[in-house]
């Protein structure tokens, strides 16, 4: 079933998921499907397995690993296309050296689409993420993270797609040794699928500016350009491949010193 491959996931990583943030996401998957359980009668839940593969793990701009690559792994919760749903992910360094930087991710949830026939229609998708790392005291590294997303895919012509994203990251507690890490990033981007007749799916183009506002101590300013490009290849009809590849131009010493070109590397199965 769909829960047994649920339940394999998390028994690997079972040592370092404290018995708290499980329950952090239960509770929230079991306040988020009572809501929605009324209009799921005929609809499945979707769980799809993420592997991800980065030549260098660049997170808001920064190099996360250093010069060293990362593997993050997901698993998500779809709740019966309702929009609701949750997420337990994983981040490590390639390479030794990193342990107290490696990270669990929960996150839960809600994503849908508003004034629907209009030209500035708009998808929309609301995360909230509490970031763990189970080797560094708990009131020295954990954070939590609010995401608002928004892409308009009729406001421009041409098959051009603006997007916004706002996070806003910040301690769990007042008393946190890394409460002077708080702080908003908001990035800015621009996409087109450029239909190529030797793909199987088209190439997705993308242009991303950021501004850097005070986040972990950086300064308030444009901080950092990302372009970028993808396409989708379906193995089967559950198993994708991504390969995406992109270049940052950087803006801001104290987020990144130097331009950045890496790889991120995608299969993902979906139950």
């Amino acid at each position: 079933t769909k829960w047994s491959y649920v339940v394999g996931w998390l028994e690997v990583y079972r040592k370092e998921l404290t018995i708290n943030k499980i329950r952090i996401l239960l509770i929230a998957v079991i306040l988020l499907g009572t809501a929605c359980v009324a209009k799921a009668e005929d609809r499945e839940l979707g769980v799809t397995l993420d592997v991800t593969y980065m030549s260098k793990l660049m997170d808001k701009g920064r190099e996360y690993y250093g010069s060293q690559g990362g593997l993050l792994t997901s698993i998500d919760i779809d709740l019966f296309s309702t929009g609701f749903g949750g997420e337990i992910g994983h981040r490590q360094a390639t390479s030794s050296g990193y342990v107290n930087k490696e990270r669990l991710d929960y996150k839960v949830y809600h994503r849908g689409f508003l004034f629907e026939g209009e030209t500035y229609a708009a998808d929309y998708k609301l995360n909230w993420i509490y970031h763990h790392h189970p080797d560094q005291p708990r009131n020295a590294g954990n954070t939590q993270e609010w995401q608002l997303a928004f892409t308009w895919p009729e406001v421009l012509p041409g098959g051009l797609v603006p997007s916004y994203l706002a996070c806003y990251v910040y301690p769990p507690g007042s008393n946190y040794d890394n409460r002077n890490c708080a702080g908003w990033w908001h990035l800015f981007g621009l996409g087109y699928d450029l239909d190529v007749p030797e793909l199987p799916g088209p190439l997705h183009l993308s242009s991303e500016i950021a501004y850097t506002d005070g986040f972990a101590g950086a300064a308030h300013d444009w901080s950092h350009i990302t372009f970028g490009l993808s396409t989708g290849l379906k193995i089967t009809d559950n198993l994708s491949f991504v390969p995406r590849i992109y270049h940052q131009v950087s803006m801001d010493d104290s987020v990144c010193k130097r331009d950045v070109t890496y790889c991120k590397l995608s299969i993902n199965y979906k139950f």
